[in-house]
């Protein structure tokens, strides 16, 4: 049977490492980017497997645009083998935003709105509005980061970054409670410290490694681990 994925964020970087690694394994893509003209790596996977990637925009934290993608993705999905509408089996709501160099006393509202609707409320409102079009048994890999963890965190350190995530985790759990009657999976994932432009100089984890890792634990998830926040080796994570 044709397997679906959708994964946002996908023009570099950790979002990108889950195309080529997908394609790879012969499933058919979605990836969405803000600016698919400029996704000049995405562009030339397309070429590379005709008619199994498809690159669509997206900015997961405009309304406007979520609407937009849910409108166009009946017509990318098309129809299964059975001639029925076809479904997503995997949503990889990687898109996300850091936002560098914020110091206690200067902290911005506006970079604290941004990172929430960035990171927490557009991946849950997404994964709310593509819920119909979800195979039952799915799996939706919501891309976190230890910093998330409170009770992990010892310093004064990405404030906006730290708590959007956190947010993140717990809508990751609501949706794993709202979906869990059609057995789909939610998961909150940490990938490491990877080595992309956000991970900066000193990460330690290949980006290879990491999405790797990742689908591995998605491949192996089943109900009992929906709501649940782990490493990209599959080991649960302190909330």
């Amino acid at each position: 049977m044709r397997r679906n994925c959708l994964v946002t964020g996908a023009n570099r970087g950790i979002g990108l490492e889950f195309v080529r690694q997908l394609l790879a394994c012969g499933t058919h893509v979605i990836a969405t980017c803000r600016h698919p003209g400029k996704a000049t790596a995405l562009n030339g996977l397309a070429g590379e497997y005709p008619g199994r990637l498809h690159v669509l925009p997206l900015d997961v934290a405009d309304p406007k645009s979520r609407a937009s993608l849910l409108h166009e993705l009946p017509l990318v999905l098309g129809e299964d083998d059975e001639g029925a509408p076809g479904k997503l089996d995997l949503l990889v709501n990687n898109a996300g935003v850091l936002h560098s160099g914020e110091r206690f006393g200067h902290v911005e509202a506006a970079i604290l709105d941004d990172s929430l609707r960035t990171n927490a409320i557009g991946p849950f409102l997404l994964g709310q509005s593509l819920t119909p079009l979800l195979r039952d048994g799915a799996v939706v890999a919501n891309l976190s980061s230890v910093m998330a963890s409170i009770s992990g965190r010892s310093e004064f350190r990405s404030p906006s970054y730290c708590a959007s995530k956190a947010a993140q985790n717990m809508l990751s759990v609501q949706l794993a409670h709202a979906l869990g009657p059609r057995g789909i999976v939610v998961l909150a994932l940490h990938p490491g410290w990877v080595m992309t432009e956000m991970g900066g100089d000193r990460a330690t984890t290949p980006t290879g490694d990491a999405v790797r890792g990742m689908l591995q634990v998605i491949d192996a998830a089943g109900p009992a681990q929906s709501g649940t926040f782990l490493d990209w080796r599959g080991e649960p994570l302190p909330w």
